[in-house]
């Protein structure tokens, strides 16, 4: 009963439920993120550079490769020529840039949330109100005074 016990305590109160929530919140702001990329960086990304998503893009070397005309997708290159190496390195460019906007959304988040956290320790606390022996003393204090 004791490692029932423990288990619920260490779900229920420990740091379990809080990477819980970490998790799924994570999970709700990486669509946004995904979103913000895909859906309003990449179109300017594809405005500037001309092609919206860079996975298409590859370098065919060996036998099979003359087969595949100029402009082809990727999969209709694997196709055309299932023998040739196919070096598939936009794919990996699409990924980077995704990674660099999403360390960089990232690092903006935090960086707002450090300087909130800042501003509100640089925040000075109001000061304790006095306890009723400081009270009692500052009272006798004052009829003292007083004589």
């Amino acid at each position: 009963m004791g490692f029932v016990k423990e288990f619920k305590e260490f779900a229920i109160k420990g740091n379990a439920f809080d990477l819980a929530v970490g998790v799924i919140i994570g999970g709700a702001f990486g669509k946004i993120v995904t979103s913000v990329i895909d859906d309003l960086i990449m179109p300017i990304v594809a405005a500037l550079v001309g092609k919206p998503d860079f996975s298409s893009i590859y370098f065919a070397m060996g036998k099979g490769a003359e087969n595949i005309p100029a402009g082809s997708t990727l999969a209709k290159a694997k196709e055309l020529a299932p023998d040739a190496a196919i070096f598939a390195y936009g794919n990996f460019i699409t990924v980077a840039i995704n990674f660099i906007l999403l360390a960089l959304v990232v690092f903006i988040l935090v960086k707002t949330i450090n300087k909130m956290r800042k501003t509100e320790a640089e925040t000075p606390a109001a000061p304790a109100a006095p306890t009723a022996t400081e009270q009692l003393l500052a009272e006798i204090r004052d009829e003292l005074k007083k004589k």
